[in-house]
């Protein structure tokens, strides 16, 4: 297989570089960049069959010269509104597959919708291969199938618990903080009521999680929203949610009034959120309300009754993990398990597909982030 990875070198995409290159099948792997020098400097610290490009995804035309060299296409660029529809679509023209860590919800939509075009190709694409997305879809899934039906899902997570990148080929605002910026600002989608729906980002919602107690979150404009009411017909609601201190919580809503008020450009809060993460002390979330780092909590009927159920991983890290780590790492895996034909279907899909095993795919994410004693932890209303 010959796989290339566009963004490679970056503060998420290095990550993943790193762990595929170690892996049997690959014949051969690309770094691509916009920074050529970038690209070859990190490939040679990874060995002889790891190759460094120049490329710059704008220019269409390029993009898809060069694709069509490769079998699979690793897409890390952000922001993924910006340009995720347009990279799966040269992608599927160049007839390759594709995988990536897609973390918007507007591009989510329209790539959707390339299904059709990758079952004509017998291709298989699979989005939000990360963390959320990612391995929320993974715990979603194992929470559903604990319930006899499933109406409601929120997939959950920190504010303040990954470590930002020091290292990346970025030179201008992170990527990320772009991303955050846009979901926290404007209208998000969500689903509720059984339909898809416009809604403020950042508004308050109580959740009572099993066996750990009542909490607020925050709704956040991310892909699950949109993925898990494609996958399971019978949902009523679909949210993701982010949870963080009262200081940080306080300070994203006001940057979201600002923006609102035209005060505060998002240029300018995704550099003021880089800064603050980077320099923020704050204790993290989960120790303070109680709450898994990460998450997904299903609530629907069980034995005809009104249940719940909180999926979450346990066990203990064994050093300090980052953003590039929780984000890259499941996007390699993906990869390996795709190659070693374990993910048999065409289309395009997100991790909380049936055609993907969740349990088995989220273990595995544990051992690659060297979580000592990794296990699934299921917090069942009815078990209270």
């Amino acid at each position: 297989m010959k796989v290339i990875i566009l963004g490679g070198c970056g503060g998420m995409g290095r990550y993943a570089s790193k762990a595929i290159s170690s892996f049997d099948q690959i014949q051969s792997l690309t770094i691509a960049d916009l920074n050529k020098e970038d690209a070859e400097e990190f490939a040679n610290q990874l060995g002889p069959q790891v190759k460094g490009i120049g490329l710059n995804i704008n220019d269409k035309e390029l993009l898809y010269v060069t694709l069509k060299s490769f079998d699979i296409v690793v897409n890390t660029v952000g922001p993924f509104f910006k340009y995720g529809y347009g990279v799966l679509k040269t992608s599927l023209d160049a007839n390759c597959h594709y995988m990536d860590i897609c973390d918007d919800w507007e591009p989510t939509e329209k790539m959707l919708e390339l299904d059709h075009l990758a079952k004509e190709k017998g291709l298989l694409a699979i989005l939000g291969l990360g963390a959320s997305p990612g391995i929320t879809n993974l715990l979603g899934a194992i929470a559903i199938n604990e319930l006899d039906q499933a109406e409601t899902i929120y997939t959950g997570w920190g504010m303040d618990e990954a470590k930002p990148e020091d290292i990346s080929s970025q030179k201008e605002i992170n990527a990320a903080m772009i991303h955050g910026i846009e979901q926290i600002s404007g209208k998000v989608k969500i689903f509720k009521d059984k339909k898809f729906q416009m809604t403020k980002p950042l508004k308050s919602i109580d959740i009572n999680y099993p066996q750990r107690g009542n909490f607020k979150a925050s709704i956040f404009g991310h892909p699950e929203a949109i993925t898990f009411p494609k996958h399971y017909k019978n949902l009523q609601a679909s949210m993701n949610l982010v949870h963080g201190d009262r200081l940080t919580m306080t300070i994203l809503r006001f940057i979201n009034k600002l923006i609102a008020l035209r005060l505060l450009s998002k240029g300018i809060a995704a550099k003021f959120l880089d800064w603050l993460e980077r320099n923020s002390s704050s204790k993290k979330s989960q120790q303070q309300n109680n709450l898994p780092e990460i998450y997904a909590l299903v609530i629907g009927s069980k034995n005809n009754k009104l249940e719940s159920v909180g999926v979450s991983y346990d066990g203990t890290p064994t050093r300090e993990l980052s953003m590039g780590d929780a984000t890259g790492l499941p996007l390699a895996l993906g990869l390996k398990m795709f190659i070693e034909g374990e993910i048999p279907i065409k289309g395009v899909i997100s991790p909380e597909s049936e055609a993907i095993d969740h349990r088995k795919m989220l273990l595995e994410i544990c051992n690659l982030l060297e979580i000592k004693d990794a296990s699934i932890k299921i917090d069942r209303s009815w078990e209270c």
